[in-house]
């Protein structure tokens, strides 16, 4: 167990790289997964068809498919973009395939894989929001856009905390993969070091990783708990 205490600076220093990708990523998941939400409640059928297509692909495929084809896949394209021949599009997959680290690479799987799952939190959130107050917001002539800035999403936001919640811990227990696809410094690729490099007994090392994981997913869970009991209360 003396590996804690020698090594210390490696699962410091791993911890962080974790934290920034979890931060990061947890960001453009948010985001996205909102983007997708609205997609999905949209009134235009050819939008609606697009956020559940993104949904079914990307909550049906594991998450090691998405890092692969993004650690790999885009690369490879990025480097025989020449076929796309549409302006603009081109010189965004030859960057991919060049200058891109792995590190982003990890982050735009993580955030497409876990947008899909932040999309559905959100949709449950909207079917939270009780039909009136919408009917309402449509009869003071709000348009479907202001409806949703408005009214309905405020409030799904808040209905969604949970299960959002819920979603984040997943993306940071998920985040244990990119150091497996090239992403340096995080927690597993340190374990990996220490282990395989410098011939640490894996199971003091794997204790090490997973307490700085449950630093990440412990006092968040609390967080959640607490705010599912005050939403108790207050009903």
């Amino acid at each position: 167990m003396s590996v804690l205490i020698d090594k210390f600076d490696v699962f410091a220093g791993g911890f962080l790289v974790t934290l920034q990708i979890c931060v990061l990523a947890a960001i453009g998941a948010l985001v996205l997964g909102a983007v997708v939400a609205v997609l999905r409640i949209s009134p235009v059928p050819p939008l609606r068809a697009v956020g559940t297509a993104y949904v079914t692909i990307f909550r049906n495929v594991p998450l090691t498919v998405v890092m692969f084809f993004a650690a790999f896949g885009l690369p490879a394209l990025g480097s025989n973009a020449d076929f796309l021949r549409i302006p603009g599009l081109d010189s965004i997959f030859k960057r991919l395939g060049t200058d891109l680290p792995y590190f982003r690479f990890a982050l735009i799987a993580l955030v497409l894989y876990t947008a899909a799952f932040v999309c559905e939190a959100l949709r449950s959130g909207v079917n939270a929001v009780p039909p009136g107050q919408a009917e309402a917001a449509r009869s003071l002539g709000l348009t479907f856009g202001q409806n949703l800035r408005h009214v309905v999403l405020p409030q799904s936001w808040q209905a969604a905390t949970v299960p959002l919640g819920s979603v984040i811990i997943a993306m940071i227990k998920n985040s244990a993969l990119v150091g497996f696809f090239g992403v340096v410094g995080d927690l597993s690729q340190s374990a990996d070091q220490l282990t395989s490099a410098e011939g640490y007994a894996f199971i003091p090392v794997a204790i090490g990783i997973s307490i700085g994981y449950l630093i990440m997913t412990v006092p968040l869970g609390a967080l959640l708990d607490r705010l599912e009991k005050r939403r108790a209360v207050s009903r």
